[in-house]
This record gives C-alpha cells, sequence and structure tokens, in this order.
C-alpha cells in the first residue's frame, strides 16, 4: 500500500550531521512520527542511504569534515538507487548563494539554523508527501503501461487470427491449409539471412522483417476474385485463361489499398502487404507481371515472396501437378538464378535449404506430407 493510503506508515529519515547535538535534538522532534537513521559525515550518509531500500527523506548539514553536505547530496543524486530520494539542508549558512548552490546540487528545501520545530514539521510533511504522491503516480503509470501492453498483444493477436483467416480463404481454394504458415517461415528466414547483406540492410530491420513476416499470409489474398474453373483447373491453363489468374495481384493490391482508403492512409505493414500481393510475381529480368518490373525496381519484399512462394508451390500438390521431391524443386530453383530470382536472394535460400526442408515437414499438410 502507499504511504498516502496507509495511515499507520511510519516514513524513515536519514539525518545527516557532525554534531552530536544536533542529531540528537532533531532524533528527539522527528521520533514521534518518523522512523530516524543517523550519519556523521558524508561518506556514512551514502553508505546508509545505498543500504536503506525504503528510505524517504535526507536531512543533510553543509559543514562537516571530509565530504561538504554539497558533495554528499551531488553523489545522492548521481546514484540511481538514491536519485528519487528528497534531500533538505540543515545548515548556518544561510546566504542567499548558499540556498542557491544547495538547491543547484538537487536538493528540494534549504533550512537555516537554529531550528525551527514548526517550519522543520512543515517542510518534511510537504516533501515527505510529495515524495509519495510521485510514487503513486509512477506507480499508476506502470499499471497503466502494463495494460496499454496487455491490450496491445491482445490486439496484436487478434489481427494476426484476422490476417490468416483472410488468407485462408484463397488459400484453400488453390492448394494445402499450411501454405501461407509455410511461406511465411521462409520469408522470416530469408530475411534474417540476409539483413547483414550490404544490399538488404537497409530495408531488413528488425521491425521491417516483423511487418514482413506478419503481411506475407496476404500475399495471394487477390485471388478470392479468380473463377474456380480457373484457379482449380486441372491441367495448364490456355492464354485466356492465364490473363485472367494473372490479375490476382493487382486484385491483391485493390484490396489492400481499399482498407488502407478505410483506414485513412497507409501504414508500414499495409505497405508491406500491398508491395508482395501486388509484386511477388514479378521475375528479376523483367519478364513476370503485373508491370514487368525489373531487378531493384522489384521490392525487397516481393524478391523475398518470389523464392518462398515458387518454393512451396513446387514441393506441394496441386490439382494441376503432384508434388517435387525437395532434391527436385532444389535443381528447378536453380535455373531461375537470375532470371526468375534476385541472385543474392536465391543464393541465401541454398544456404537455407535444410531449414526449408525442416519448415515444410513441420508444417506439412495433412492429405500430402512436403
Amino acid at each position: 500500500m502507499n504511504a498516502l493510503q496507509d495511515k499507520h506508515y511510519r516514513p524513515t529519515i536519514l539525518i545527516v550531521d557532525d554534531t552530536p547535538d544536533n542529531i540528537m535534538l532533531l532524533s528527539r522532534l522527528l521520533k514521534d512520527k518518523y522512523h530516524t537513521k543517523v550519519a556523521t559525515n558524508g561518506s556514512t550518509a551514502l553508505q546508509v542511504a545505498a543500504a536503506t531500500p525504503d528510505l524517504d527523506l535526507v536531512l543533510l548539514d553543509v559543514m562537516m569534515p571530509g565530504m561538504d553536505g554539497y558533495e554528499t547530496c551531488r553523489q545522492l543524486k548521481a546514484n540511481p538507487a538514491t536519485a528519487d530520494i528528497p534531500v533538505i539542508f540543515l545548515t548556518a549558512k544561510n546566504q542567499i548563494e548558499d540556498e542557491a548552490m544547495g538547491l543547484s546540487v538537487g536538493a528540494v528545501d534549504y533550512l537555516g539554523k537554529p531550528i525551527s520545530p514548526p517550519i522543520l514539521f512543515a517542510r518534511v510533511s510537504t516533501h515527505l508527501t510529495l515524495r509519495a504522491a510521485r510514487k503513486l503516480l509512477q506507480e499508476h503509470n506502470q499499471n497503466l503501461e502494463r495494460m496499454v501492453q496487455q491490450r496491445t498483444a491482445q490486439l496484436l493477436l487478434m489481427q494476426e487470427a484476422l490476417i490468416l483467416a483472410m488468407a485462408s480463404m484463397a488459400e484453400t481454394r488453390d492448394g494445402g491449409a499450411n501454405h501461407i504458415r509455410r511461406t511465411q517461415h521462409y520469408m522470416r528466414a530469408l530475411a534474417l539471412k540476409l539483413r547483414s547483406h550490404p544490399r538488404f540492410a537497409a530495408s531488413l530491420s528488425d521491425e521491417n522483417i516483423e511487418l514482413m513476416t506478419k503481411s506475407a499470409p496476404l500475399h495471394d489474398i487477390g485471388k478470392v476474385a479468380i473463377p474456380d474453373h480457373i484457379l482449380q483447373k486441372r491441367g495448364k491453363l490456355d492464354p485466356e485463361e492465364f490473363e485472367v489468374m494473372k490479375l490476382h495481384a493487382a486484385y491483391g493490391r485493390d484490396t489492400i489499398m481499399l482498407a488502407e482508403k478505410h483506414l485513412g492512409g497507409s501504414n508500414s505493414f499495409l505497405m508491406f502487404a500491398r508491395e508482395i500481393a501486388h509484386s511477388h510475381q514479378e521475375k528479376w529480368d523483367g519478364s513476370g507481371y503485373p508491370e514487368s518490373l525489373r531487378g531493384e525496381d522489384i521490392p525487397v519484399s516481393a524478391r523475398l515472396m518470389a523464392v518462398a512462394d515458387v518454393y512451396d508451390a513446387l514441393i506441394s500438390r496441386r490439382v494441376y501437378k503432384p508434388p517435387f521431391t525437395h532434391a527436385q524443386s532444389l535443381d528447378i530453383m536453380g535455373q531461375g538464378r537470375g532470371t526468375h530470382f534476385d541472385p543474392d536472394v536465391l543464393d541465401a535460400f541454398f544456404a537455407l535449404e535444410e531449414e526449408f526442408a525442416r519448415i515444410a515437414q513441420e508444417f506439412a499438410d495433412e492429405e500430402e506430407p512436403a
């Protein structure tokens, strides 16, 4: 319970003075309402303060042998463990410049000797109340921060669940239900592998990798608009059908742009989702779709997804083909270096090929293990 709420709480005050009579006087004045500790020099005061976690206030003399009160106060304020303990100077040095010095080193108040008990009690009570109020406010803010973090975590879980649900609408019509999870993990593995590469370091910050990973399941969201007779055709698409199939990239972009419009603007998550949905079918040599982008013009996120998506399509059963083995898929992927795929991204894929195989096995579709 906070000191403001506990009527029986007795604050602890450290009295620092090199004159025994002064210590005895202050102890006698304060004993009925406060616990007191004493120190006769600055060095001992620092040790007592550091060893007393429930210390509430320091009454500090200025003129002491060795370390004076000003330096003692400076060191109390420099130590994170004691920095928030209020310090009141009690001293015979009562010139304006003396008081200014005391306040400049971190004291909250400056009282002259001889001591006036009513003024001492009033100042001590005021600063203890202020400190207790600050601590109560700090605890309240910490509780609010924890609540915000919990609520944010809940919202993120809801967001991810909605993303997976939306993505599943398209993927369950065109492949195994775990395709979106596999490609999500492939993409994250590629991004982590490439984040220290000079060509990718600026794009693959920890935050961007996290956002790309979360948005990856939406890469084929546009397929919800493709007719079943094309999407599930058992055989090769004719040219007209392929032109319709290619529209899924634009449909995906338009779907995400619609979300951005409703939100009144974009954000990093939606930007990556839009990039991936619209450009993951582009090819390094410019022969892809929908805009025939070439090389560095293709967003990094889309280049990563291109490798992840093609590998998973190769190892998976589709209505138009049986699954290829991992080894066969590696051979086919290698033929696309510098034509279909960014060479450096494909090199990262081959460096991670055992990790890709492990992910494929872990998230294999029940009806057709990869």
